[in-house]
């Protein structure tokens, strides 16, 4: 294994982002837990997180950090290197999203889910990246889904939230090329996380009313998903950890943009467009004359 890191995770109260926390300090790693509520809805999550801690190879740091507060990323990132010195890799992990029809989204939905899926991700490469072009080294892995390259209906904000992302993670792929930091996309598909519990409901239920017998389509759909996911053969949310877990590994340089992570449909959609979009890239930074400068290499 390669010398230990440090990391710093947002969303670590559940999920994928608590998983990994846990994965990376069973393998000796410096973690930096960031949530929410540290001290208050979250504080459960926080102490088990201290009593899992106990005992494993690796560090601990919980620290507050809400991805939509300036100065709660500005704060959370200054005391991170007060207490490491450095952080070598950020696990944009903190999302959530918004169901049904689209047009029932309101306009205050659209803003949060972006302000916390892509602005989020934003407010927190901006205060990191200083350090790590100055270092020399450094890796951004942020957490996409699989319809940030496909489309499932009746989560249309969610769905432009993570086709922005992968937009945003792409073009600092580029511009961060010979910096000697990496940024990487995880695209998940569907896993018995708390993630669609928590999904919020579009809130337009006057619009709503107007579809008919149409509009009982988004509950049926999500639901039925939902209950899939609950059920013992489900795919285990660890493997998305354990794909998190490999890109830190793995050396500057060689990390692919994009891995999916799919157990449940398999994932040759989305590493089909992600080949395609890839040549298509490449073609376009040959033309730009930056063909030996990037190199794209999908999942």
């Amino acid at each position: 294994m390669n010398k230990t890191k440090v990391v710093l995770i947002t969303g670590s109260s559940s999920g994928f982002g608590l998983l990994t926390a846990r994965t990376l300090l069973e393998q000796g790693h410096t973690v930096i837990a960031s949530m929410r509520g540290l001290n208050a809805k979250n504080k459960e999550h926080a102490d088990s997180l201290r009593t899992f801690a106990e005992g494993k190879p690796g560090r601990l740091h919980l620290l507050e950090l809400d991805v939509t507060s300036d100065s709660s990323v500005d704060s959370a990132i200054k005391q991170a290197y007060e207490l490491t010195g450095h952080i070598d890799v950020v696990v944009n992990n903190a999302g959530f999203g918004v169901t049904g029809f689209t047009e029932t989204i309101t306009i205050p939905q659209f803003q949060k889910n972006f302000d916390v899926n892509v602005f989020g991700v934003q407010r927190v490469s901006r205060a990191v990246l200083p350090a790590m072009r100055k270092q020399g080294n450094g890796l951004i892995i942020n957490i996409s889904s699989i319809i940030g390259r496909m489309v499932m209906p009746f989560a249309g904000a969610y769905v432009a939230t993570k086709y922005a992302l992968e937009g945003l993670s792409e073009s600092y792929r580029y511009e961060l090329a010979g910096t000697g930091v990496d940024v990487v996309i995880v695209e998940p598909g569907g896993f018995g996380t708390n993630f669609l519990e928590n999904m919020e409901p579009a809130a337009d239920r006057d619009r709503l009313k107007s579809y008919g017998p149409l509009a009982e389509m988004p509950e049926k759909m999500w639901g039925g998903f939902a209950e899939s996911l609950k059920s013992d053969d489900a795919p285990d949310p660890q493997v998305v950890a354990d794909a998190i877990a490999k890109l830190i590994e793995t050396p500057a340089g060689q990390r692919p943009l994009r891995t999916v992570v799919d157990p449940m449909m398999g994932g040759d959609g989305p590493r089909a467009i992600n080949k395609t979009t890839d040549k298509i890239q490449n073609e376009l930074l040959e033309n730009l004359g930056m063909s030996d400068f990037i190199s794209v290499k999908g999942n």
